[in-house]
């Protein structure tokens, strides 16, 4: 979408952040804007993985157990599965700058809580105060990155977001495990190192990013936000204490899951109900959105449940340090950060991203696989492989999925349904962790029952003591025979993990397998607010029942011939018409109050010609009509605006595109020029080469640079073909018809006017016939065309009707060898469309 920025706007946009128009950023700008953002992001992540290598120590000191090791990770993805939603829908109603300052507050918060816990249950209750904050930060990030870039172009910056995720990723363990192992620090620096970084993140968001912030009566759905939490928490405390406290198959469990289901069928009751839902239920009616979210929550499982315990295998099954530990997960990290940046980039490049999510579907599945295999004693160069397979495999899927979901819509919907993908993956994650938890407890016991009988009577009573506790065991302080055991145990427990998650990570490839692949869009959510915000006019009031919105018609507001001027612009085009075309209802017209701020200006077409009787409406941000003019012989055309605000201005005229800007109105009257494109057309003629004669029902194909179709269409009676309302730029023009050789030139379709182009084709004549046996047609004879230079021109085989078959062809002469029997060569003359019914017979000798 084309937009025009008033000077005022423009100086408004230079202070960083989006410009108010939705005219597209610079770089510049989006890095400006994005630095706070990743700042945020870097203190969230940080604050999840700096602790992983610590954990241990942590717990230990603390008098916790295995159970509270699985809380203090489970707390805080329970926190932002819960929170997410919510964060997401109150970015749809209010400042999404505020909101993620809002975040970095509470993240602080609880990040000075926890470093000051005395034990597990304090720690764990400030790992939800951290969770709250880290999913508003995940969330956000995504939802503005959306907001301010365009689908096509946010590849590119959402490999920026992965990088820092990677750094994060990979500077949290080390820094921990430096922190943990420095005796003058101790764990609790772990939770108090991100603070800084939040508060750098707050300040240079306050100075960077600027959004426009849509005034709007504000209705949270708190009453559904509280049934998800509610459902979220009953499932995630069943399945942590299952296999624990109770049986899987317990009056417990029926209980536990009975609750969430119906808390989970009360949540989607109010829902329906809600005037601002948390989660649109209406959204799922999207194919993609619902596979993306349902690929998201087994990915979330995949993902967070085989790293969580990354530091227990290394720490407890290979006796490293909490710094060593970081270090050993490098290679995981690296393929993470290689995957997301270089996806991103070509992405951008090609606006191509489902390969991208099924090749991660597949590195992710066979690093989970392979890390299965993993013991106390396996060859770090192995698991080095395996890590980076897996890092490979989550930095394809992860940023991709949130990005063909934000592909699929409005900007009014962006920050819900971006919130989705991200609560399903947290849900993932948080059951993940937690049943896994308990799993890999279970196993651990088993394989050390198992081969405890390898130990001496003495090692058997100490090792039992060692094991039987409740507190994750100090490995250097048990004799060393009892320590092998015992890290043999926890190696092969923790490998059945990734054995029990890889069959996940194999159903998050098949659900992408049917994840259809939609164009991105080029334009940011901001700059098709304009756009999309009209689809809200037919909630205010319906559209009269005689308007509709098929070709060539359109509700009253819009003049005939808009809907033509923009049929055949391919997707973009239609948002275009969908906007123009619901804008202004005549039920919704408002005629503005005395005393209204003017909005004078010229509608102007190519070399500034004025377009006369071009129709110029006026709507709020809500979609409600306020104002039309048509312009006069001039060109000019004049508006009252009710009062100071941002307004949608929609343009359009017969033999134009239309054109839809975003204006600001202040106090004093305005001045705002309009200018319009012109519709492009494409004719043209197919002819023979030898006769100059006019081709009959020729196919002509019309593509774009990227090889989309556009149109299709079959030559008239004199070879002509007319193609209207062409998007103007580069196209390429494929002809193929029977007897002729197919052709492909490149046509550049003028921004006005029409273009015309004349194909030549060249004959191609065939040769076919059917080679014979004395039993009948011979099948899988070979049949090789020799023209009069001695060249091949090409070989077949015949079917087991015995045909063959050679096609565009040259005139001339020609020699035709037929072999299965002995060899049998022919000549003809091939002139015209060829020769049809050159059979061939083969005998054997004396035949």
């Amino acid at each position: 979408m084309a937009t025009t920025t008033p000077a005022g706007v423009r100086a408004h946009a230079k202070r960083g952040g989006a410009a108010p128009d939705g005219a597209p950023m610079t770089h510049r700008q989006i890095m400006e804007a994005l630095s706070g953002l990743l700042l945020g992001m870097f203190a969230a992540i940080l604050s999840s993985t700096i602790v992983t290598n610590a954990l241990p120590e942590i717990i230990n000191d603390l008098g916790g157990g295995q159970s509270a090791y699985t809380w203090v990770v489970t707390a805080s993805l329970l926190a932002m599965t819960a929170s997410t939603p919510l964060w997401g829908k109150l970015a749809d109603l209010v400042s999404k700058k505020a909101l993620v300052q809002i975040a970095l507050i509470v993240y602080v918060v609880g990040s000075i809580v926890a470093g000051l816990a005395q034990n597990p249950a304090m720690l764990i209750s400030a790992r939800v105060i951290q969770g709250l904050g880290a999913g508003g930060l995940s969330a956000l990030a995504q939802i503005i990155m959306a907001a301010m870039i365009s689908p096509r172009e946010r590849g590119r910056y959402s490999g920026y977001l992965g990088a820092t995720f990677a750094v994060a990723t990979v500077g949290g363990p080390l820094l921990g495990g430096v922190i943990t192992d420095t005796s003058w620090l101790g764990w609790r620096w772990c939770l108090y190192v991100g603070v800084p970084f939040a508060v750098i993140a707050l300040i240079v968001l306050q100075k960077t990013l600027h959004l426009p912030v849509v005034k709007r009566k504000v209705k949270v759905d708190w009453i559904g936000a509280f049934f998800v939490t509610a459902a979220v928490c009953l499932l995630l405390i069943w399945v942590t204490f299952a296999d624990d406290k109770y049986d899987w198959m317990s009056w417990q469990t029926g209980v536990m899951v009975g609750g969430a289901i119906l808390l989970a069928l009360i949540f989607c009751f109010v829902e329906t109900k809600a005037s601002e839902p948390i989660i649109p239920l209406r959204l799922f009616k999207n194919r993609t959105i619902t596979l993306a979210s349902l690929a998201s929550l087994f990915v979330g499982t995949a993902m967070f449940a085989g790293t969580v315990y990354f530091s227990q295998y290394f720490q407890l099954a290979r006796d490293k340090s909490p710094t060593m530990s970081g270090v050993m997960t490098i290679p995981m990290i690296g393929g993470l950060f290689v995957s997301s940046t270089v996806s991103g980039q070509i992405i951008t490049k090609t606006g191509k991203w489902k390969a991208w999510l099924l090749a991660g579907g597949v590195l992710l599945t066979a690093g989970l696989g392979l890390l299965s295999t993993m013991r106390y004693d396996t060859p770090y160069w192995h698991i080095a492989i395996f890590m980076a397979l897996m890092g490979l495999g989550v930095g394809m899927m992860m940023q991709n999925l949130v990005l063909c979901t934000q592909n699929q819509v409005a900007p009014n919907d962006l920050g819900a349904a971006s919130s989705v993908v991200t609560f399903f993956r947290s849900l993932g994650g948080a059951v993940g962790v937690s049943v896994l938890g308990s799993v890999m407890s279970t196993r651990i016991s088993h394989y050390a029952s198992d081969t405890i009988g390898s130990l001496s009577p003495q090692e058997q009573q100490a090792a039992a003591q060692a094991a039987g506790g409740s507190s994750i065991p100090d490995m250097d302080l048990l004799p060393p025979g009892i320590r092998e055991w015992l890290e043999s145990a926890y190696g092969h427990g923790i490998a059945d993990i990734f054995l029990y998650v890889a069959p996940i990570a194999f159903l998050a490839f098949i659900v992408t397998l049917f994840i259809k692949e939609v164009p991105l869009r080029t334009s940011g959510a901001l700059a098709q607010a304009a756009e999309a915000s009209a689809e809200t006019a037919p909630a205010a009031a319906p559209a009269p029942a005689e308007a509709t919105t098929q070709a060539g018609t359109a509700p009253e507001p819009v003049p005939a011939g808009v809907a033509a001027s923009v049929a055949g612009t391919g997707p973009e085009g239609t948002q275009r018409l969908a906007a123009v075309a619901t804008a202004a209802p005549a039920a919704t017209f408002e005629q503005p109050s005395s005393g209204g701020i003017p909005v004078r200006g010229f509608v102007r077409g190519a070399e500034s010609a004025p377009v006369p009787q071009a129709a110029v409406t006026l709507i709020s941000l809500a979609g409600r009509q306020l104002g039309r003019s048509v312009a006069q012989g001039d060109g000019s055309y004049g508006i009252d605006a009710p009062s100071a605000g941002s307004y949608v201005l929609i343009a359009s005229a017969d033999g134009y595109q239309p054109q839809a800007s975003t204006i600001v109105v202040n106090d004093e009257p305005v001045s705002y020029d309009i200018l319009l494109s012109g519709t492009s057309g494409l004719t043209g003629l197919v002819r023979a080469v030898e006769t100059g004669l006019p081709v009959k029902d020729a196919m002509v194909v019309v593509t774009d640079v990227r090889g989309d179709l556009l149109a299709t269409q079959g030559t008239g009676e004199q070879g002509d073909f007319s193609f209207a309302e062409l998007v103007p730029g580069t196209v390429t023009v494929a002809v193929n018809a029977a007897g002729y050789r197919p052709r492909a030139l490149p046509v550049e379709v003028g921004g006005t006017g029409i273009t015309r182009v004349e194909v030549d084709l060249d004959s191609g004549a065939q040769v076919q016939g059917v080679v014979r046996a004395p039993q009948g047609p011979l099948a899988d004879a070979r049949v090789t065309l020799v023209d009069a230079a001695g060249n091949v021109v090409g070989t077949a085989r015949t079917g087991t009707d015995g045909a063959y078959a050679f096609s565009d062809l040259d005139g001339g002469e020609y020699t035709v060898i037929a072999t299965g029997y002995p060899p049998v060569a022919t000549s003809l003359t091939v002139n015209g469309r060829g020769v049809d019914d050159h059979d061939i017979e083969l005998a054997h000798p004396g035949e």
